[in-house]
């Protein structure tokens, strides 16, 4: 795991902002008969609903889909904690009816497919009071959420990042920045913002050291002497290339089918998961904006202008092995949805958790999070899409993100 941390010097103190705060569940003390099988397995089948909605049909990018996610498993835990007070069958017709409406409300082209897996896990629990106080309790903390996230920001087509080009100014494709608004959305909790001292100066030693490194291991040539990287080093770029929030997802919604731990404890990390991962991106894409950091197929081709004697340029044009995505260098935005995920589920089930991963037709193992969070953190040197300083940077934020918010999400 990366060792180099950063926290003085803020780049942009207006990032995340405490404009907005969700209230959230208090503590699982007064949990009664809730954590039978049927209401956590239910649970875990709505992440997998989730994943499917958001990224499958509606081709979310990584980052708004997180938001989304965020929306859905706080909701489903609010609903859980308040409906296992009337045991697992309430508590079961409630986490579905949370889940299947907030995501219909969200995304109704996916509608008849909600409709049918609300019918589908509601067809597991006896008719009866139970049932309907839970669909009642669902169905309220569903709308609590939605109506919290009215007027949040999403979407506002007025926010267009421009920036005079400069050295170290990275400027978007023709089609512009992807996701511009998402540094300004309301937070989803209530923490402090996390401090980062900002990327590395372009005549700085650390930038070209990093420079060299992502020069000689991350472009799309696959032989001495324009790459260093071996054929290992590839496979793993490319594995860690897909969008990696289903990827974890299934990994760990596998986990718990197989190993239970309890319907709040699953609610729970869920939602501690996605809002750790809602709050990092917002916080990343603010960076993005505000600093608007060139990414290294930028800075390769100035080697011979940055004033950096450090820097050397590429003998023949360098781009990437994986596409460069329309957004800026620091902080890495996978470091996001690594480190936030791997720090949760570190905290809750420990680093030594097992994963099976599965991307693009491969499966990789890992028998630790630490393994995990190694090869995900590399990749994106290895693929040519980040400086190491954006990666160290990432994983501090979402770490610390994190910890702050399994302080509020209980």
């Amino acid at each position: 795991m990366p060792t180099r941390r950063h926290l003085v010097a803020a780049t942009a103190s207006a990032v995340l902002a405490p404009l907005f705060v969700v209230s959230v569940a208090g503590p699982a003390s007064t949990a009664v008969a809730a954590d039978g099988p049927l209401a956590s397995s239910i649970a875990v089948s709505w992440q997998r609903t989730a994943i499917r909605t958001i990224y499958a049909e509606q081709g979310l990018a990584p980052p708004a889909g997180g938001l989304y996610l965020a929306f859905t498993s706080m909701a489903v835990h609010d609903a859980a904690v308040d409906a296992q007070r009337n045991g697992t069958h309430a508590a079961a017709a409630a986490v579905a009816t949370a889940a299947h409406d907030v995501l219909r409300h969200y995304f109704p082209t996916s509608g008849t497919a909600l409709d049918r897996d609300l019918a589908a896990s509601l067809a597991k629990v006896p008719n009866g009071k139970k049932e309907a106080s839970g669909t009642q309790v669902g169905a309220a903390a569903a709308a609590a959420m939605i109506a919290s996230r009215v007027g949040d920001g999403r979407n506002d087509a007025s926010i267009v990042y421009a920036k005079t080009p400069a050295l170290g100014i990275w400027q978007p494709p023709p089609s512009g920045m992807a996701l511009p608004w998402l540094g300004f959305v309301d937070p989803v909790v209530d923490i402090a913002p996390v401090v980062l001292d900002g990327p590395d100066p372009i005549t700085s030693a650390a930038f070209a050291q990093d420079h060299e490194e992502v020069r000689m291991l991350g472009s799309n040539a696959l032989t001495p002497p324009l790459t260093n990287r071996t054929a290992e080093q590839t496979a793993v770029a490319r594995f860690f290339s897909a969008n990696p929030v289903p990827v974890y997802r299934d990994a760990v919604c596998t986990l718990l089918e197989n190993e239970p731990m309890g319907l709040l404890p699953t609610t729970r990390f869920f939602a501690r998961v996605d809002a750790a991962m809602a709050m990092s991106f917002i916080a990343a894409w603010r960076l993005k904006y505000d600093v608007g950091y060139w990414r290294p197929f930028q800075a390769i081709a100035a080697a011979g202008v940055d004033a950096n004697p450090g820097t050397q340029p590429h003998p023949v044009l360098w781009e990437p092995l994986v596409p460069n995505p329309a957004y800026s260098d620091y902080p890495s935005g996978h470091a996001q949805a690594t480190s936030a995920f791997a720090q949760v589920l570190r905290e809750t089930l420990g680093d030594d958790t097992a994963l099976v991963l599965k991307s693009g037709g491969v499966e990789r193992s890992y028998s630790t999070l630490t393994a995990l969070e190694h090869d995900a953190f590399h990749a994106r040197i290895w693929g040519g899409l980040h400086f190491r300083d954006a990666m160290d940077d990432g994983y501090y934020l979402g770490h610390t993100t994190a910890d702050r918010v399994m302080k509020v999400v209980r």
